[in-house]
């Protein structure tokens, strides 16, 4: 489930997927951008979310640790650790219902908290804590570009998602792709968005 570069010395990016199927198009885009990335002598990590079963659920536990009650959840720091050793996130998933599945969308819920992502004190002066980490995500979509486009979904993806999450904490959205039908009936259409993500991650350096 986990691929992890040998070298520790190289870049090294997070690949987080959130999709249960075998066959899915988000788990051959995920499999084609690592293969990029490993290509190019970047290390990288695969999260497959739901094989790894991850609990999305931000529940007890998580409450008491917001409120300073309790420690962190043991999965919820495996999962900033895993964050800790890489410079660029990259988030693979499917759009469901305008935005991200739960299993994706609980993930940051429960990781991306006060006391790691940012802190917040007592006058609520926000501090960002994740500058150092760079974000690629890449939607994708089962309607067409046009349906996207008259919803207004690439600005749903920015306030939300970009803004709302990454921007919140610091961490610069520098890639923020929504593959369409479209995009997908060409040929090796896996290994171009591939290609045009790395050429995102290359151009940061």
């Amino acid at each position: 489930m986990t691929r992890m570069s040998p070298e520790p010395e190289t870049r090294k990016a997070l690949v987080v997927m959130a999709h249960p199927a075998e066959s899915s198009l988000t788990r051959a885009v995920t499999n084609a951008i690592v293969a990029a990335l490993e290509a190019r002598g970047h290390g990288a990590e695969t999260v497959d979310l739901a094989a790894e079963g991850f609990d999305p659920v931000f529940g007890l536990a998580d409450h008491a640790a917001f409120n300073g009650k309790g420690p962190l959840p043991s999965d919820v720091r495996a999962e900033q650790k895993r964050i800790d050793h890489a410079d660029h996130l990259i988030l693979v998933y499917p759009v469901y219902w305008w935005a991200m599945p739960a299993l994706l969308k609980g993930w940051i819920d429960r990781v991306f908290v006060a006391g790691w992502a940012f802190d917040e004190d007592a006058a609520g002066r926000i501090t960002k804590r994740l500058s150092r980490l760079k974000v690629s995500l890449v939607a994708m979509a089962a309607a067409s570009e046009a349906t996207y486009v008259k919803r207004g979904y690439r600005r749903a993806m920015k306030a939300q998602i970009e803004d709302g999450i990454f921007d919140f904490c610091g961490a610069p959205v520098v890639a923020s792709m929504l593959i369409t039908p479209e995009r997908l009936a060409h040929p090796s259409a896996e290994r171009e968005i591939a290609s045009t993500l790395i050429g995102h991650y290359q151009s940061t350096d």
